[in-house]
Order: C-alpha cells, then structure tokens, then sequence
C-alpha cells in the first residue's frame, strides 16, 4: 500500500523560505515522477513542480525562480524548497505519485498522478 506523507508547511513572513518534505512508503519515489500540488482557499489545485525518473524536472510558471523540486533517493523523500514566499502562496500544498519512468508535462505535473498525500498547510503573511 503506498503512503505518501507531507511535512514542513508552517506560518512565515513574506520573503521567507520553507522546505517540504514528502516521504513515501509502498513505492520508490526516484523510479516514478513525482509532483507537487497546491490548492488556495476557493481555487481549483494546481501543479506546482514535478521530477521524473531521470531528474528532468518541471516548475510552474507562477513559482519558477523561487521553488525547487528534489528528491533523496536514500531516503525515498520528495521536497520542495521554496524562498521569496509571497502570499499568494498560501495553500495546501500536496505531494502526489504520477506514473513509473513517467516524464514530466509542462506546468509542473506528471502525465497523472495515483497517490496523493494528506497535505501541509502553508500561510505566508505580507
């Protein structure tokens, strides 16, 4: 059965920086492509950045420059750093499981996604 569990979300400044984290169990991580999602109070969810299998990775135009997608193989964890946090970055923000040796579509999402974790609440205050 696979898990997919979020962590490191929080409460920070505008300018401030957050990682996310992403553990999985059930699947290894580096043989799938893995994304990140966000969803904002009242807005539909949407792609943040993905990675696939051979490290070619994806980001959303609205945080490109800002957030970075990684994955530590060793530790079957996704994660997702992110600096120059506005507010309009408040969201959810959910790790998901796309398909094995699945590549990366532009908008930082895999081609679909299986597995979705819990998610983590991040707020950002201006």
């Amino acid at each position: 059965q696979v898990h997919l569990v979020e962590s490191g979300g929080g409460s920070v400044h505008a300018g401030g920086s957050l990682r996310l984290s992403c553990i999985a169990s059930g699947l290894t991580l580096s043989r799938h492509c893995m994304a990140w999602f966000r969803q904002a109070p009242g807005k539909e969810r949407e792609g943040v950045a993905s990675i696939d299998s051979d490290g070619t990775t994806s980001v959303a135009d609205s945080v490109k420059g800002r957030f970075t997608i990684s994955r530590d193989a060793a530790k079957n964890t996704l994660y997702l750093q992110m600096d120059s946090l506005k507010s309009e970055d408040t969201a959810i923000f959910f790790c998901a499981a796309g398909p094995y040796a699945g590549s990366v579509v532009v908008g930082g999402v895999c081609r679909w996604h299986d597995y979705w974790g819990q998610g983590t609440q991040v707020t950002v205050s201006s």
